[in-house]
């Protein structure tokens, strides 16, 4: 059997192909390329093209024994959600309803989506647990939540499992430095943090130091790009020994702040980091730290990668490596 992966050629997508196949999975990808980069797939079965092509769905299940699907397609940039949320409504919405509609139609009954903390809104408590309350303050955060409620009727009426993951900030890369992260325009911290390490970007903006955090700027749960990888791949082993659909935060645990990252960031990578403190964001939460002790308990996950130092150092070796990305 298979497991499709959509936007498998985009950061967290290709790092969780990359795991898939070197656990023994038959992978196929189907990415329309509008962010993903082809050479992230080493050699992986691939499909060009958009989920809002049933013809192109149809071929792709017709040819392949595919039994479960990681759903990493979608539109993801906050800021532009918000100036235009038709466009993730579409992208994001109405292209998991095409893919879950052909899903139903070729009795493929296991889906993984890639949800997000954005489903949280401002959270009420910290660690956020999976039974918080869910108020978006984004479109992107709301089109998530849209598509959860979507593979819920759809167990319900079709027999449909799905596990859905909320997770945080993705951080690192490939540990051999095969893959990593390269995203136009950048808008994660660590990757312009280290882009100013390379003398890519003469520095980056701190905003606010004024939060009720140990140092004043804002603390993010951080987890390695391969340990969301792993957690994909138990959740599709769980749907495939039968188990019911289930949501799961997937965090770290513990908190880093800005300055935090900053300071790691220039001692991994020994190089002079320039920052300016700018004013607050709004909107932009003081602390976001997660629970992920439902995933650890039934999923049996358990982050190889915990520590920032990992982090950093898995990025800025690919980065070292790769300073125009895939382009190079």
């Amino acid at each position: 059997m298979s497991i499709l992966v959509t936007g498998g050629a985009g950061y967290i997508g290709s790092h969780t192909v990359l795991y898939l196949r070197e656990h023994g999975e038959d992978v196929i990808v189907l990415d329309n390329l509008s962010k993903g980069h082809k050479d992230a797939l080493q050699g992986a079965a691939f499909y060009e093209g958009s989920l809002h092509d049933e013809e192109l769905l149809d071929e792709v299940f017709g040819k392949h024994s595919i039994d479960s699907v990681i759903h990493f397609a979608a539109s993801s940039l906050v800021g532009e959600s918000v100036t235009d949320p038709l466009s993730y409504y579409e992208n994001n919405v109405m292209g998991t309803y095409h893919l879950v509609k052909k899903m139903v139609e070729h009795d493929v009954k296991h889906i993984v989506f890639s949800s997000t903390a954005a489903t949280y809104g401002e959270p009420k408590s910290i660690p956020i647990k999976e039974d918080d309350p869910t108020i978006p303050t984004n479109p992107y955060g709301e089109t998530k939540l849209a598509i959860e409620k979507m593979l819920k009727w759809n167990d319900q009426a079709y027999g449909l499992k799905s596990v859905c993951l909320r997770y945080f900030n993705a951080a690192g890369a490939d540990p051999e430095g095969r893959i990593g992260e390269d995203h136009d325009p950048e808008t994660h911290l660590i990757p312009i943090v280290l882009q100013v390490a390379l003398g890519q970007r003469e520095s980056l903006k701190i905003f606010g130091n004024d939060y009720p955090t140990d140092d004043g700027t804002c603390v993010r749960d951080y987890i390695h790009v391969m340990d969301l990888a792993q957690a994909h791949y138990l959740a599709v082993q769980k749907l495939r020994n039968g188990s019911k659909s289930a949501v799961y935060n997937l965090g770290n645990e513990e908190g880093f702040s800005v300055k935090q990252v900053i300071g790691t960031c220039r001692e991994i990578t020994n190089r002079t980091i320039d920052a300016e403190l700018t004013p607050r964001r709004p909107g932009d939460p003081a602390v976001l730290i997660a629970s992920s002790d439902k995933a650890k308990e039934e999923l049996n996950w358990s982050p190889v990668y915990p520590d920032l130092k990992s982090m950093v150092s898995h990025a800025w070796g690919w980065h070292c490596g790769h300073e125009s990305g895939f382009g190079e």
